[in-house]
């Protein structure tokens, strides 16, 4: 992976994160948890894609594809386990 990838799939996930913040709202410590899942995720399926070698939505070197499914996945499951009731 080159380092021009590694800094648009940075920008990318972290553009992920972000947004998902401003939608869900949240405090700072939310905001860093959201970047930390967007960044987990893209992470998990650049190395998904290039290890099962999927070539849907690649650009270059980066799977573009199915790092954002991933980001996104994470992102979902990350606020809907947050908002888990908690108990007494």
């Amino acid at each position: 992976m080159t380092l021009p990838a590694l800094l648009f799939g940075f920008i990318l996930s972290s553009a992920y994160g972000a947004a998902f913040h401003l939608w869900r709202g949240g405090g700072p410590g939310r905001l860093l948890l959201d970047l930390f899942l967007a960044w987990s995720g893209f992470a998990l399926g650049q190395i998904l894609g290039d290890s099962l070698e999927v070539s849907f939505g690649r650009l270059g070197s980066l799977h573009i594809g199915l790092a954002t499914i991933l980001s996104l996945a994470f992102l979902f499951v990350g606020y809907w386990l947050s908002k888990a009731p908690e108990k007494k």
